[in-house]
């Protein structure tokens, strides 16, 4: 709207063209009910199509801009663009459209104009680096830091640039960042739960509870919270108070293979082994993607195909490890029938296979056929063998 405003009070003035007379408190009216689609129609009408005036181009670009109708927008930016192609605020617009409709190379290029003529700008280094997806490129963080640099309390920044710093290793330089953002913000609790893994990993133990605390006081009492208070209290051997914080975090069923881990090891320092074991277990599996079994299922059918009949054997078998599923039974059975030439081997993995409760109408045809053959191998001991 402020945009609008101004674009309404520019003395634009253009050779060979005269201003169309329009109804400024009509289309402020269509504004100001953000009726975007009606006040393009409505300029339709008014305007020539071909307009060259920078103030009409002007109305029609952000007119379309906000109603929806990038291509028409990005063509009347464009037209301004030639004339004043050192505007920040149509470079601005023309990436915003190139953003939005998936151009990000275009969009580079009109962010990188802006930088040619404005160094120092804080918003274009903020939107490169937004455009750069994964957080550990040195594109990304390089971008960051300029934008630090030139407003180093911003806390979007400052928590974009630290996560990144701290995925790199650079702690010391995260924390830095972080301290500064702070300093203007104290309560600013997305900054201070950013500082807490950073403050761990820079053995800052008495600060990582300190900020915990002061985070809890907010009325944040997160899983993440309480994890990284549980790590430093156990860095800090104080594995009662850790193990207390763990056990919240499963009470409130959030637990991961990390927090299973700590639960496990705190156990293990205040010796009660029995649960460290049983904790540990947990962790191992929670570890583990729940579809292994499923990998090593389709790794023993590859090998099946391959005619590596021992090695599909021993796919299926660590198949089982992770998942009792009823269908490698099947192909254990079938392997060991009639590849393997171990007929006990595939009496035993037949009714293993009818144990599992296989669905009896999908799989009739199959089911029918492990039991024929348990009959078979059943009454001729000799094939069973």
């Amino acid at each position: 709207m402020i945009y609008f405003l101004l674009v309404l009070s520019i003395p634009f003035t253009s050779a060979g063209q005269t201003p169309a007379n329009i109804d400024q408190e009509k289309l402020l009216e269509y504004y100001q009910s953000q009726r975007y689609l009606e006040a393009a129609d409505y300029l339709n009408t008014v305007y020539s199509p071909d307009t060259e005036i920078p103030k009409e181009l002007a109305q029609i670009a952000y007119t379309n801009l906000m109603a929806g109708n990038l291509p028409l927008a990005e063509k009347n930016y464009l037209k301004l663009y030639k004339q004043q192609p050192t505007s920040l605020p149509i470079l601005f617009s023309l990436a915003s459209i190139a953003r939005r409709r998936g151009d990000d190379a275009k969009a580079k290029l009109h962010y990188l104009e802006i930088i040619k003529l404005d160094s120092l700008n804080f918003n274009v280094y903020k939107q490169m680096a937004n455009m750069i997806l994964i957080p550990m490129s040195p594109e990304k963080i390089y971008y960051l830091k300029k934008a630090n640099a030139i407003q180093p309390t911003d806390a979007d920044i400052a928590f974009d640039l630290s996560s990144s710093l701290s995925m790199i290793k650079k702690n010391d330089s995260a924390y830095v960042v972080l301290q500064t953002a702070l300093a203007a913000d104290t309560s600013n609790m997305a900054l201070l739960k950013a500082k807490m893994p950073i403050c761990i990993f820079l053995l800052k133990i008495d600060e990582t509870i300190k900020t915990g605390d002061q985070l809890m006081a907010y009325g944040d009492s997160s899983s993440y919270v309480l994890n990284n208070l549980g790590k430093a209290y156990y860095l800090l051997k104080n594995y009662k108070r850790a193990l207390d914080l763990f056990l919240t975090i499963e009470k409130m069923q959030q637990q991961n293979e990390s927090t299973l881990f700590y639960t496990s090891i705190c156990y293990r320092e205040l010796h009660n082994y029995s649960n460290a074991a049983a904790y540990m277990k947990l962790a191992v599996k929670d570890g583990i993607s729940p579809y292994v079994y499923k990998y090593y299922k389709v790794l023993g059918e590859i090998y099946e195909k391959q005619k590596l009949i021992k090695n599909a054997n021993q796919a299926y078998l660590k198949s089982l490890e992770f998942d009792h599923d009823g269908s490698v039974y099947y192909n254990l059975g079938l392997i060991n029938d009639f590849k393997l030439n171990n007929k006990k081997e595939a009496l035993r993995y037949y009714n293993r296979y009818l144990a599992s409760k296989p669905n009896s109408e999908n799989l009739k045809e199959v089911i029918d056929y492990v039991k024929s053959r348990v009959d078979e191998l059943t009454q001729d001991p000799a094939r069973a063998k």
